[in-house]
């Protein structure tokens, strides 16, 4: 899942990048409100983290350009600002939830996690496809209830699949959806095509269905259909 912070203050901004990323969260930052801008434009994210004082303009004018563009993008505010006026204004305006600094890593990551519970797979913490499980609170997949061994990229390649089935998701998507601002590693697609190999194996290997299909000339479908 990727997400972004929105967060002028470098240490901070550090410390929140560090602590997701080890929560298995694929993070990109953005320090000023031009960079925010631009990449809320450009992209989407399962949830961002959006400071309130930014350099160059308000993070409440980042909010109201998310839901004027019908963005579904998570919104976490947080904000030294501990007003209860500030917090109304930021949830009526479309935040899903609001932190006042300072705050502990840990209870931001657990709030994201439940903005993306909430957003994307209607606030459940497990998802079922057919003989598969994941845990979305342990990062775990079991097929036919026994414990799947995957890397971190797999999992993230799993639920992301699972996530759009049925649709037909580009390279280009896979790998910004899996390497965010390091997308360039992935500018050949090879690691693309040895983590999809991978995963694939594993849930065969498992006893699961042969889930995805690769679309020629355009991407990976994840479909039960043949």
């Amino acid at each position: 899942m990727k997400v972004l912070i929105i967060e002028d203050e470098k240490a901070l901004t550090e410390s929140i990048f560090a602590y997701l990323n080890s929560e298995h969260y694929t993070c990109e930052t953005a320090m000023d409100f031009k960079t925010a801008m631009e990449k809320i434009s450009l992209y989407d994210y399962a949830c961002i983290i959006l400071d309130i004082t930014l350099p160059g303009g308000s993070g409440m004018d980042l909010l109201r350009e998310l839901k004027a563009n019908l963005k579904a993008d998570g919104i976490l505010i947080i904000s030294a600002r501990n007003s209860l006026e500030e917090k109304i204004l930021g949830l009526k305006s479309g935040a899903d939830d609001y932190l006042t600094k300072p705050f502990h890593l840990s209870e931001l990551a657990a709030r994201v996690s439940a903005i993306i519970r909430r957003k994307s797979f209607d606030g459940k913490n497990s998802l079922r496809f057919d003989e598969l499980q994941l845990d979305l609170l342990e990062k775990t997949v079991r097929v036919h209830n026994r414990l799947i061994d995957l890397t971190r990229k797999e999992y993230d390649l799993l639920l992301y699949f699972i996530s759009n089935k049925n649709k037909v998701i580009s390279k280009g998507a896979i790998a910004e959806h899996l390497w965010g601002d390091n997308m360039d590693m992935a500018d050949n697609y090879d690691f693309i095509y040895t983590h999809i190999k991978n995963l694939r194996k594993k849930l065969l290997q498992a006893g699961a269905q042969d889930y995805i299909k690769s679309v020629y000339g355009m991407g990976y479908k994840f479909s039960d259909h043949p």
